[in-house]
């Protein structure tokens, strides 16, 4: 199995800055994409930000140019820069990744979530 815990969440103005991160761990054999997808209260859960194995990164077109995605794959950890924050941006954050462990096949794991909160 794979555990994914992530960080960083937390309360800040419109136009402020907060950095998520998010570290796998367990019996992990390969991770192909990692990145963040988030839920506002009522709304369906989105995607924010992936960066695959080789390094290829997909944005919601909400977030483009404020929010920058990063890996470190030596770690198995992945980062969420998000920058110029608005009351939009409100939701709760899940760490997603797609990988392979030594008993099974690829499949999706998701972490716990974490609360971003943005204040007009």
């Amino acid at each position: 199995q794979v555990q994914l815990v992530e960080s960083g969440g937390g309360l800040v103005q419109a136009g402020g800055s907060l950095r998520l991160s998010c570290a796998a761990s367990g019996s992990i054999f390969s991770i192909n994409g990692m990145g963040w997808y988030r839920q506002a209260p009522g709304k369906q859960r989105e995607l924010v930000a992936i960066a695959t194995r080789g390094g290829t990164t997909t944005y919601a077109d909400s977030v483009k140019g404020r929010f920058s995605i990063s890996r470190d794959t030596a770690k198995n950890t992945v980062y969420l820069q998000m920058n110029s924050l608005k009351p939009e941006d409100t939701a709760v954050y899940y760490c997603y990744t797609r990988a392979n462990t030594w008993t099974s096949d690829a499949r999706d794991y998701w972490g716990q979530g974490t609360q971003v909160t943005v204040s007009s």
